[in-house]
């Protein structure tokens, strides 16, 4: 096989493209993305125009369409975050098995595009308690069994200069010689760093920064009254205290609460839109954070775009759901090296 720079991926359970912006950063030429949501799937192909995004359901998706396109070509990486929400800490709250939930299935779909592609390389993210489960167990399995060297890690993505705590689950595998989750380059970006010099969300020329919740007179008030980087609602005089926060034990101690301007943000998830859902109020303006703010946390480029007519609690959830394109494109380099020094002469 001769040296090719023009390294193809596919993304499977692509959503609005972290994974693949990542890719992109990283060399890869992403020629297919799959997904069966239609605002993340057109949300993807506003920010990815030369990849061919299939909005369908993976399930009942023709492999012929891929193999067509590949045309007896090498694909250099299988890539997808399988969105197994039944695997997921706050969906089993204190259990130890995964919530029954037809979604824990789709990793054996990841697994069908592996056989029947067979990639030189795979990469798979997701959340970290997938680790524990038999499923799981089962393709590490199957892909071993297909000649698959295989590495896995649970790793903190504020390692890999996404300003944000949050855990990920990360596997990689070559058939072409061993290779390791990358261990990050430790640089330590906070949320100063990354929205700090933005202009207010209040008068900007940008329209997605102006996308953020309106309250009632009430709840504005009730903000105001949370202290500037990084207060909580814990600080309220009790006469703001909310009545559903006044028993005890109830509730996450970081709704209501402001982000501080020299740590990482808390982990950016599907609520991030809504100060009732986490830590997710500006660290000085009394409001939440915008869509902006929120995907810049994540790590998208300042002009990604998000088209602005899809609903606000939609926007939030394709953000918080989306492999932070800094962190992908760092796992994603180290494959490009390790294919790349599979065919150096």
């Amino acid at each position: 096989m001769k040296m090719n720079k023009n390294f193809t991926a596919i993304d499977l359970f692509a959503g609005c493209g972290g994974l693949s912006e990542g890719l992109r950063q990283a060399g890869f030429n992403v020629i297919a993305a799959v997904e069966i949501n239609k605002y993340a799937a057109e949300t993807y192909a506003a920010n990815h125009k030369e990849t061919l995004v299939f909005d369908e359901d993976i399930r009942k998706f023709n492999l012929k369409q891929i193999n067509e396109m590949l045309n007896g070509e090498t694909l250099y990486l299988l890539a997808g975050c399988p969105p197994c929400q039944g695997f997921s800490s706050m969906r089993r709250l204190n259990r130890k098995e995964p919530v029954d939930d037809p979604r824990n299935d789709l990793i054996l779909e990841y697994l069908r595009f592996v056989k029947e592609l067979m990639p030189l390389t795979l990469m798979m993210e997701n959340v970290p308690s997938i680790i524990n489960y038999d499923l799981f167990k089962y393709v590490v399995k199957e892909l071993k069994a297909r000649g698959y060297n295989i590495d896995f890690e649970v790793v903190n993505v504020s390692k890999y200069g996404v300003p944000q705590r949050r855990k990920r689950f990360v596997m990689v595998g070559s058939r072409i010689g061993e290779i390791k989750v990358s261990p990050g380059n430790d640089e330590r970006r906070t949320v100063r760093d990354v929205i700090g010099d933005l202009e207010s969300a209040y008068n900007s020329s940008d329209p997605v920064h102006r996308i953020f919740p309106k309250h009632n007179t009430r709840i504005e008030e009730l903000i105001s009254k949370i202290p500037k980087n990084g207060g909580s609602r814990t600080d309220l005089p009790e006469e703001f205290v909310l009545e559903c926060h006044k028993r005890e034990n109830v509730g996450f101690r970081d709704v209501y609460g402001r982000l501080r301007w020299d740590d990482v943000s808390s982990t950016i998830t599907g609520g991030c839109l809504n100060p009732s859902k986490g830590r997710f109020l500006h660290p000085e303006e009394n409001r939440c954070i915008s869509a902006r703010e929120a995907s810049l946390l994540q790590t998208f480029p300042s002009d990604y775009i998000f088209p602005l007519h899809i609903p606000k609690a939609s926007l939030a959830l394709m953000i918080g759901n989306a492999l932070p394109p800094m962190f992908s494109k760092i796992q994603s380099s180290n494959i490009f090296t390790h294919i790349e020094e599979y065919f150096r002469p």
